[in-house]
């Protein structure tokens, strides 16, 4: 392997890193929805990966198009752009949507109080919420679609720095170089993503949010949307 190709590649690891650190709605939708949802470890870094594969190998395959039919990279770039854009969006109504639904989640979830009268005239009162009378989304009876909603928000998340700065590149050596230094970026990405999510659920043990957890489908909706937000007008 000569020093450009070297080069490439410690790039394609540094750029996979840096692109994944830098991009809030790589980690946060994750983070928050784990925790949100309940799902164990297991179920989240699944779910990482497969959000992670769909979000490279939709970059690598444009890419790998455009070098086949001799694509201007300015068009790819500009493709990758309103891609970015699109994935923004989705983030967003994603986000606004999902915050409502938690914030007639948590309204539900709202203890409150009945009087009963029984004979004798004794009367008495108990507290009690309806959240577990209607909250079925991610039970049995009920499959969630959350998982597929941010697998979709992902294949048209790009990964702006991989074909110009990366792909096109390598393939002034050959195509095993472009293969190699996508891999290595992928490989990174997915692993960047996996090691701030677990470890974001992780600093979530060290806080008590017991008393929060009834609001936490109204902050896991907000995050996503401040993360579509950030996406579109920051450019992160």
């Amino acid at each position: 392997m000569n020093s450009e190709l070297t080069l490439l590649c410690a790039t394609a690891a540094s750029m996979g890193f840096m692109h994944t650190l830098l991009g809030p709605d790589h980690y946060v939708p994750f983070i928050v929805l784990s925790k949100a949802r309940n799902w164990n470890m297991g179920k989240t870094v699944s779910i990482v990966v497969l959000c992670g594969l769909g979000h490279v190998l939709s970059s690598i395959i444009l890419g790998f198009i455009g070098l086949t039919l001799g694509s201007a990279i300015l068009s790819l770039t500009t493709f990758e752009s309103l891609r970015g854009e699109l994935a923004g969006y989705l983030l967003i109504i994603f986000g606004f949507v999902y915050m409502i639904w938690g914030i007639k989640q948590a309204i539900k979830g709202r203890k409150h109080e009945h009087f009963h009268y029984h004979a004798g005239n004794i009367f008495h009162t108990h507290e009690h919420n309806h959240h577990g009378e209607h909250l079925h989304i991610d039970g049995a009876q009920k499959k969630s679609i959350t998982p597929w909603v941010l697998f979709l928000v992902f294949i048209f998340g790009p990964c702006e720095p991989l074909i110009p700065l990366i792909m096109y590149p390598a393939a002034k050596h050959n195509m095993i170089a472009v293969i190699l230094v996508s891999v290595i970026f992928g490989l990174i990405t997915i692993a960047t993503m996996v090691t701030i999510t677990v470890s974001g659920l992780l600093g979530f043990k060290l806080f008590d949010v017991h008393r929060l957890e009834r609001y936490m489908h109204a902050f896991a909706g907000f995050a996503i949307f401040i993360c579509g937000i950030s996406v579109n007008l920051l450019g992160l």
